[in-house]
């Protein structure tokens, strides 16, 4: 019996297409890296992979996901290992052998603990001193799992920590910095996000991955009940001048799809199939001069191929004009994480 790996190169390399536009510019403004003590790493050659199958990828973000922390010393400064290990890695993305052709880590966005309000204060200082010009903000996660027993990646987050005075400061802090917020959160969490824009007007909010609307578990059979709400929420959410969106990462398990329990992973007509009309109706409300496609890898390589998720963003805006194509694919990106 054929044993079909999710996310393997293997299973991934089932499904081939020609490159869609293949010599638009790109930044990927979301992804990840990280060392695994099972092995499964995702480090700067294994992004390289990806972003060099055939899509013409420039520039990228890395977000933070809990790399590398230092093991000794305070609490709140532990956070800072992710930024010196990843900036080691940017460095190579920059001179190292190969760096001629493959994309180039140009931004980092690293974590700290908002409800420290002002007194995060001096961990940013550090993380900007430790990423030698290359950090660009914080992303402290909002995300609170009602239902952790259904999810593959479970927000642990306090409940409602958008609302939390200290954290409100500290996302003003960021906004003095001039540094920006990413966040990510469930479906369910997108009003007191939308409180939280509203009450931190002076710093560059973020919004990754469409605020995550679920579909496992006791989600699995609202998906179009969601979906309604969800509309109604991006739409009040658009409205703060101070948030754009991340567009792309709705291809995690937890999203509902369940690609990753097939023998094939998708092509890039069902992946527009199943989730254009996300991607739509938030171009319709931000405008692409506010939205910015992103990969969201190595965590949406679990459903999908970097080549196929970028054919498939292609097809999505194929009739944008090149103005917006160009917002979307590099320019927000650009003007947001000052590229």
């Amino acid at each position: 019996m054929t044993i079909h790996t999710p996310g393997s190169n293997e299973w991934l390399k089932s499904v081939t297409e020609r490159t869609i536009d293949p010599d638009r510019p790109i930044i990927d403004p979301h992804h990840h890296l990280w060392r695994r003590s099972n092995g499964n790493d995702y480090l700067l050659e294994n992004l390289w992979q990806d972003t060099g199958s055939g899509h013409n990828i420039q520039k990228t973000v890395f977000v933070e996901c809990h790399a590398e922390y230092r093991t000794e010393g305070s609490e709140a400064f532990k956070v800072l290992g992710e930024t010196a290990f990843v900036t080691e890695q940017a460095k190579l993305s920059e001179t190292g052998p190969g760096s001629d052709s493959n994309a180039t880590i140009s931004g980092i966005v690293g974590h700290a603990d908002l409800t420290l309000g002002d007194q995060v204060q001096e961990i940013l200082y550090q993380h900007i001193e430790l990423a030698e010009g290359r950090f660009r903000g914080i992303r402290h996660a909002g995300a609170h799992a009602e239902r952790p027993e259904a999810l593959t990646i479970i927000g642990r987050a306090p409940k409602s920590l958008y609302l939390n005075p200290d954290f409100q400061q500290g996302v003003r802090k960021l906004g003095e910095l001039g540094l920006t917020f990413d966040t990510w959160h469930y479906h369910y969490q997108n009003q007191e996000f939308n409180t939280l824009a509203q009450n931190t007007e002076g710093t560059q909010l973020i919004l990754d991955h469409f605020g995550s609307p679920l579909g496992v578990g006791p989600y699995a059979n609202q998906r179009d009940e969601i979906f309604i709400q969800w509309k109604k929420d991006i739409t009040e959410i658009a409205r703060n001048p101070n948030v754009v969106a991340k567009i792309g990462g709705l291809a995690m398990p937890d999203n509902g799809f369940g690609w990753h329990e097939r023998a094939t992973p998708p092509t890039s007509d069902e992946f527009v199939a199943a989730q254009r009309d996300y991607y739509l109706h938030t171009i319709d409300c931000f405008g692409p001069e506010r939205c910015m496609f992103e990969s969201n890898f190595p965590v949406d390589r679990f459903s999908i191929s970097y080549h196929v998720l970028y054919n498939g963003l292609k097809k999505i805006v194929a009739d944008f004009s090149e103005a917006d194509k160009h917002a979307m694919f590099y320019g927000t990106a650009a003007r947001i994480y000052k590229l």
